[in-house]
């Protein structure tokens, strides 16, 4: 079982979030996690071109999940209580704002608006340009994942289980959307994507919703997995990381649940496979790409959800949810490994180390993809 046990977080909502970040072994009292051993690492042939292009720094992570986010010719990331802008070209950091606050989401771009969250449940909305402070606005409790911007509506969601639009002019509250939440869930639960003007957000419990963006009215409920067991712990059946969507389908992946896709226009399932995982999931023209919680990397077809080939060789390595990345399949893990696969056959093709774990997946910056450190370090690379 793949979490930290050192410290049931208590949430603002009452429940408990476990977080899922190192690979843990032996009991929840007592002693406490011992720690497994990561498998060791494979040698290969490399096939693809890696190398390290920039480096920026943002602040320590403090175990909360950040992952940058490319607009135009920049990239933005936030960690510890910084905000930063960097040119994709060349690294350079344009501006780096700080929060005044601890932060826990971040980042997130659109309309001219740079959005982080602080674990005390603020908003922040920066000046894409200058990096000034816009607004700032507090929510119900602390924030989580990346806010999204949706024509002129901001979307965040926090950790009591409530999604809600924003003004993006001024934070001013459009909608809300609330669920109740179990009693445990794990840190990194419940993502969200947005295409075509709809939202679909995972939920703690193994539910995926569809959301119109623009009012909050719920579309469709779908099940990715049903909670089971006779414990808490054994109930815990989370949707993990941001839900992956193309023209016809979304699909998301649940904690000791199963990988699901789903009909966009009504919910209708369309294929489901028994899987676990504590860290999400993509999908590209022809595959859903999913880590699961043994460390796994599974591709399966996105039409008929059968698996083509899993790449098991990193285990107990605290591996990221994975990034499609054309060609190739892009993961990275807690010892500052980032791994580049093969999505044809799922072998190895391109290796490279950084300074301290990596555990958010890997960001799509074009050209080539960035991953942001535990020490706060967003580093570039250029793959061919």
């Amino acid at each position: 079982m793949r979490m930290i046990v050192a410290g049931l977080a208590l949430a603002m909502s009452g429940c408990s979030t476990v977080g899922s970040m190192t690979s843990t072994v032996g009991g929840w009292f007592g002693h406490g996690p011992v720690k497994a051993k990561p498998a060791e690492l494979v040698e290969f042939k490399p096939t693809a071109s890696l190398t390290e292009a920039w480096k920026g720094e943002t602040g320590d992570t403090g175990g909360y999940l950040f992952r940058p986010q490319a607009a135009g010719n920049d990239v933005f990331a936030a960690g510890g209580s910084r905000v930063v802008r960097i040119a994709v070209a060349n690294g350079n950091t344009v501006w780096k704002t700080d929060a005044d606050a601890k932060l826990s989401a971040g980042a997130g771009v659109g309309q001219g608006v740079v959005l982080a969250g602080s674990t005390k449940g603020e908003l922040l909305a920066l000046d894409q340009v200058s990096g000034q402070v816009r607004w700032k606005v507090a929510l119900s409790s602390e924030v989580t994942g990346q806010a999204l911007v949706v024509g002129d509506i901001v979307i965040a969601r926090t950790g009591d289980g409530r999604v809600q639009g924003l003004g993006v002019a001024d934070g001013s509250r459009k909608w809300l959307y609330t669920r109740n939440l179990p009693v445990l869930s794990l840190r990194g639960s419940g993502g969200l994507v947005v295409r075509d003007e709809v939202l679909y957000a995972g939920f703690p419990g193994g539910k995926l919703v569809a959301l119109n963006a623009a009012n909050g009215a719920q579309l469709w409920e779908a099940t990715v997995a049903l909670p089971r067991g006779a414990t808490e712990l054994e109930r815990v059946a989370d949707v993990m990381g941001n839900p992956a969507v193309d023209e016809r389908q979304v699909c998301a992946v649940a904690y000791q649940g199963r990988v699901a896709c789903f009909d966009r226009r009504n919910g209708e399932l369309l294929w489901a496979r028994d899987t676990s995982s504590n860290t999400g999931l993509a999908m590209d023209e022809r595959n859903v790409y999913v880590t699961d919680d043994k460390d796994a990397v599974t591709a399966y077809d996105k039409t008929s959800g059968r698996a083509g080939w899993r790449q098991d060789k990193l285990a107990r390595r605290a591996v990221t949810a994975p990034l499609a990345l054309g060609a190739w399949v892009v993961v990275a893990d807690g010892e500052g490994y980032v791994h580049v696969l093969s999505s044809e056959d799922g072998s190895f093709a391109a290796r490279a180390k950084v300074d301290s774990g990596v555990h958010s997946a890997p960001a799509d910056i074009g050209p080539g993809f960035a991953v942001e450190t535990s020490k706060g370090n967003v580093v570039a690379f250029r793959l061919k």
